[in-house]
């Protein structure tokens, strides 16, 4: 039996991150709620290692009412104030108000372009971009994609979604494949 080949971010003997790399990391989303975690994620994740933001994931969705972009948007100070009084998740004022602020743009997208998906997917051209990277090493911080899309995202308010931030997103949510060509996933996803 040949042991699994992983992408070689994934750490040795690490469960959690095995099983996201594994059921999730590449796998193209389209559901608005789910865009928006991993926006909101990825955003929290900005000076920190995925790690952390992973290990918090269940109590950020407990914390956000799921993702849900309405009642994320409605969200107000006594909401605030008891978010960074939550020690289950990352209790930066700058990313939870950012949190708040994205909600209400992707409602806005949401109206203008039929759903956050539609919006966000535009940069790709719709589908997966399947690149062939043998070595993470290979992989950029941000490709001319995630530029026009944290531009497009900052231009309507967003923030938290520079260009690094919006090319992890990318690559989480399936818009870019870049499992490296030996992980098993490659192929799968």
């Amino acid at each position: 039996m040949s042991e699994i080949v992983r992408c070689g971010w994934v750490p040795e003997g690490d469960q959690l991150y095995a099983d996201y790399h594994d059921r999730e990391w590449g796998v193209p989303v389209r559901d608005d709620r789910a865009l928006f975690e991993s926006l909101v994620l990825d955003g929290a994740q900005a000076g920190l290692s995925w790690a952390t933001i992973l290990r918090k994931r269940e109590n950020y969705r407990a914390a956000f009412d799921n993702f849900e972009i309405a009642k994320v948007a409605e969200y107000g100070d006594a909401k605030v104030a008891e978010l960074l009084g939550n020690a289950g998740i990352v209790r930066n004022r700058r990313k939870i108000e950012s949190a708040i602020r994205n909600a209400k743009v992707a409602l806005e997208l949401q109206r203008k372009y039929g759903s956050l998906s539609d919006s966000l997917w535009q940069f790709v051209g719709g589908k997966p971009i399947k690149n062939a990277w043998k070595n993470p090493s290979e992989i950029p911080a941000s490709t001319p994609e995630s530029d026009a899309m944290s531009k497009f995202l900052i231009s309507r308010g967003m923030n938290f979604v520079g260009s690094t931030i919006c090319y992890a997103f990318m690559q989480a949510v399936g818009m870019v494949n870049d499992h490296t060509v030996d992980c098993f996933r490659y192929d799968e996803v």
